[in-house]
């Protein structure tokens, strides 16, 4: 493939559009959904009975819809039918943005296989992220697709309404009422469209196959470990926390599982192909019973797995596999996770303390505060994930846990923390980029056997951007803007990941590595709340309102945890990040939610802390009662009789303690 192809086929751009405009799409039919599954919400003609016999014609007949000669079934939609197209008409133009969107995934997805690209997470991480992230994205639109039950009635009514308006049906509408068609059974047609792919997303999942297997350990081996820990190694407390894959520490378990088990559900055959795919595969089966497909749709994905490969001919073993992984997961996962929180909450409390005690160690060991948040953020949503969706359970303590509030306060210390002394990061990892970063990559091309001066350009502009950058800038309070330099070089492990490039990445991984850390340190300088975000944003919890209020009744009822109650008001803070531009609809929705579920938790907290007060004031009272002067009459009285040496009446009352007894120190071996 010749060098301007490779340029033109501008694989950075279209991954990065591609990935934010399926997300739209995503969340419009997620709308959709639970729109039309709210009796409140639905649009009122989908309820009314007069136009019943329509409904029920549509459903039958669809897409194969005659408007002129089916007048005796569509005679309530011509009535209505100006309402009903004004209504339905944002449906439709979702289901079209569906269909248009997998034309250019189609076409994306061919132009990539076309060009035999390399992908390694470790080396061309934004590539291969982007890249898996399409891939996931694509199948979570057509399974939410297949789920929106009224999909045939939406897009049907207003076919109907706007053919009667118009006199012409709209041109999208066979398309689109065969894509329809097609999804009624999802997972058999997706394995029929990324059969041509299967190369390309195995290569893309198997170099996470390390990673992964590092990533996904038990408590007892992070505490072997000492993970996340800053006084386990003390000599070394002021060198730079680094790694050759620097975005891949902090980079979400929960998302790599997501990644492995849906790119393995829909390219199946590459199971058999590689004992690396199966022993990923098989690992990542073990950790979860349920993966996200978006927001609280969620996959069962063991039940769904067995369903496609019981289909499929010849794979009995992978089936066996399954079933054997499944048994797993229901008996240890619960007891997996459950140890992770355990061992968190005391790695990060330490972490916390040290880091607020002195600040300055933000600087060189601001990777562990990404590392505790993504590793907490993950163990959160798994938690309240199973927590809804899980059932019928023999291990039901496995899916409640009171102490989950001091893992939620932990993590907003550190957000605040890190947001409270940019200062300091700013003014270390400028330094950084200046004196260290630029040096190496000047090193590192220096060393290139090979390179082309289109890349030499590109690699050579970094070096001088970073080189020119002084502590003065942090000083001056100049804003950073680094997000060209960062889309370069996302363009350019496109141009060098391709099959025969001049400058070929996989043969230079230390391009790779470098400029991954790089990316890392300027990200730090100018998107800390986006870096914050994308290890610890909690905001799909919003669309899980009845685990997450359990575990605030459950904090409320643990004494020890009720100081850190206050982490379920803020949590709500991070319901803002759910909106999404291209469904602004939903914006009065989720503020009702986000504003009801914060008022809820303030509310219960401030009637807590009243009725503690209220407590107080009584047992104050009390006291305050035993030092009135009439209490004295039998303190008096048992004076003078002592005096007179009289004997006390024997049925006398109960010697009463004095004021102050309950200030006296108890003695415990005579307590105990």
């Amino acid at each position: 493939m010749s060098l301007p192809s490779v340029y033109q086929n501008k694989f950075a751009e279209k991954l990065t559009i591609l990935n934010e405009r399926g997300r739209g799409v995503l969340i419009r039919i997620y709308n959709i959904k639970k729109t039309c599954s709210d009796p409140k919400m639905r649009p009122p003609f989908l309820s009314d009975k007069a136009m019943e016999p329509s409904i029920k014609f549509i459903n039958k007949k669809f897409p194969q819809l005659d408007v002129r000669s089916s007048t005796q079934h569509l005679g309530p939609v011509h009535k209505d039918k100006g309402d009903i197209a004004r209504v339905l008409g944002p449906f439709y133009h979702s289901f079209l943005d569906v269909l248009e969107f997998r034309d250019h995934v189609y076409e994306l997805l061919n132009t990539i296989d076309a060009s035999q690209c390399f992908f390694d997470i470790n080396i061309n991480y934004d590539f291969t992220k982007s890249y898996l992230d399409l891939v996931v994205t694509y199948v979570s639109l057509v399974l939410l697709l297949a789920r929106t039950e009224e999909r045939r009635l939406l897009i049907g009514l207003y076919h109907c309404a706007h053919e009667m308006s118009h006199g012409t049906s709209d041109p999208s509408f066979a398309r689109l009422g065969q894509m329809v068609l097609e999804y009624d059974h999802p997972l058999k047609k997706l394995t029929e469209e990324f059969g041509p792919h299967t190369k390309a997303v195995t290569s893309a999942l198997l170099s996470l196959h390390f990673l992964f297997a590092r990533r996904n350990q038990g408590a007892e081996q992070w505490r072997s470990d000492q993970l996340l820990s800053l006084l386990g190694t003390a000599g070394t407390m002021l060198s730079p926390a680094s790694s050759d894959t620097m975005a891949c520490e902090y980079l979400s378990l929960e998302v790599m599982e997501r990644w492995i088990l849906i790119g393995f559900l829909v390219c199946p055959s590459a199971l058999g192909s590689s004992p690396q795919c199966l022993e990923l595969w098989r690992l990542a089966l073990q950790g979860s019973l349920y993966v996200t497909l978006l927001r609280d749709e969620a996959l069962q994905i063991h039940k769904v797995t067995e369903e496609l490969l019981s289909s499929l001919k010849g794979y009995g073993k992978r089936v066996a596999d399954l079933k054997e992984c499944k048994e797993y997961a229901v008996a240890h996962s619960g007891s997996l996770h459950r140890g992770r929180r355990t061992y968190l909450r005391g790695a990060v409390r330490e972490l916390e303390a040290l880091l607020e005690d002195q600040p300055g160690l933000l600087g060189p060991k601001a990777l562990f505060v990404f590392m505790a948040l993504s590793f907490c953020r993950d163990e959160v949503s798994w938690l309240v994930r199973h927590a809804e969706h899980v059932t019928k359970t023999k291990t039901p303590e496995d899916f409640t846990d009171s102490c989950v509030a001091e893992l939620l306060f932990l993590m907003e210390q550190l957000r605040s923390l890190a947001r409270r002394q940019v200062g300091v990061l700013q003014r270390y990892h400028i330094q950084y980029l200046a004196r260290f970063d630029a040096l190496v990559l000047s090193e590192v091309i220096q060393n290139l056997s090979v390179c082309p001066e289109e890349e030499s350009i590109i690699l050579s502009s970094f070096v001088s951007s970073l080189s020119a950058l002084s502590v003065k800038e942090v000083d001056d309070k100049e804003q950073f803007d680094f997000k060209p330099l960062r889309l370069d070089w996302f363009r350019l492990q496109a141009y060098t990941s391709v099959a025969k490039a001049s400058l070929p990445l996989a043969s230079n991984p230390d391009v790779g590595r470098v400029m991954n850390l790089i990316v890392f340190h300027t990200k730090l300088l100018d998107s800390l709340e986006e870096l914050l975000a994308e290890a610890s944003d909690l905001s799909d919890l919003c669309f899980y309102p009845r685990p997450v209020e359990r575990m605030f009744a459950a904090t409320m009822e643990e004494p020890s945890m009720l100081r850190f109650s206050i982490s379920f008001p803020l949590l709500c803070s991070h319901f803002s990040r759910c909106l999404h531009p291209m469904c602004p609809e939903e914006y009065p929705h989720l503020k009702a939610v986000a504003l009801g579920m914060c008022n809820r938790f303030l509310e219960e907290m401030a009637r807590q802390a009243s009725a503690c007060i209220l407590d107080a004031c009584a047992e104050q009272h009390n006291l305050s009662e035993q030092l009135l002067p009439k209490h004295s009459a039998s303190t008096v009285s048992k004076a003078k009789n002592k005096k007179s040496q009289k004997q006390p009446s024997k049925k006398g009352e109960a010697e009463r303690d004095k004021p102050g007894a309950e200030s006296h120190r108890r003695d415990r071996t005579l307590t105990t």
